[in-house]
């Protein structure tokens, strides 16, 4: 029976691209920088994919990602400014706009009250998460949070959530289930953690060739019948 959730933020429980278009917009018009279009947009949100990417693969810091996508997205788009302001401020910005994902809020509420440990793992950098949680209400639903910033290592390292199962005490592996929307961060490093792994897959994306997970679901809101249904792992 699961008793323990780990919880990824960004594209799971709050809806990522509608922070980051507001975000962005925001800068160029602050910076005059003219018009940013949803094509804009989205060829932004295709680099900074690929940048998160080598990340999780350690082939990039956080500081070379955070950076060195927006140079690629600016000298891509022809526009002169500073990256590096851009994307310090760019990190404020992503909690100004709170969206959440199937009704999360009241899912964690609930599962919280069924008496549910749950305890955010997030990538994200310090200053963006931290805001994001504020501005969400969800630090007193969770149990704990755990960012990468903070800790020194990111997803799906076995360091990552070595630290996390030093700090949450009595909580067992087999009893704890990951709930993510990013196979290469979520669903990996669930799986090298030892612990129980559900895809969040809203668009019906596959999986990467060989992978496989415990559970997958299209709605935030199926994790309550995982929660008894999934058999003992061997």
């Amino acid at each position: 029976m699961i008793k323990t959730i780990l919880w990824d933020i960004d594209g799971t429980i709050l809806d990522f691209l509608a922070a980051e278009k507001v975000a962005i917009r925001s800068l160029f018009a602050e910076l005059s920088l003219g018009e940013c279009t949803d094509e804009m947009i989205s060829r932004y949100s295709a680099i900074n994919k690929t940048y998160w990417r080598m990340l999780e693969e350690g082939r990039m810091t956080k500081p070379e990602i955070l950076i060195g996508r927006f140079h690629e997205f600016f000298e891509g788009e022809g526009i002169k400014t500073d990256a590096d302001y851009f994307n310090k401020t760019y990190q404020v910005r992503l909690g100004d706009t709170i969206v959440f994902i199937d009704r999360a809020d009241e899912l964690l509420r609930e599962l919280k009250t069924a008496g549910l440990r749950q305890y955010a793992v997030t990538n994200g950098t310090r200053v963006a998460q931290r805001k994001k949680l504020t501005n969400a209400n969800l630090w007193e639903v969770f149990d704990g949070v755990f960012i990468s910033d903070e800790i020194g290592t990111e997803k799906p390292s076995r360091e990552f959530f070595d630290h996390v199962f030093s700090e949450i005490g009595d909580a067992k592996r087999e009893e704890t289930l990951i709930v993510g929307d990013s196979p290469s961060s979520d669903m990996r490093g669930g799986i090298a953690a030892g612990i129980r792994t559900c895809w969040y897959n809203p668009k019906g994306d596959q999986l990467p060739d060989g992978m496989r997970v415990d559970a997958e679901i299209t709605n935030l809101w199926d994790v309550r019948a995982l929660l008894a249904a999934l058999p003992e792992q061997e």
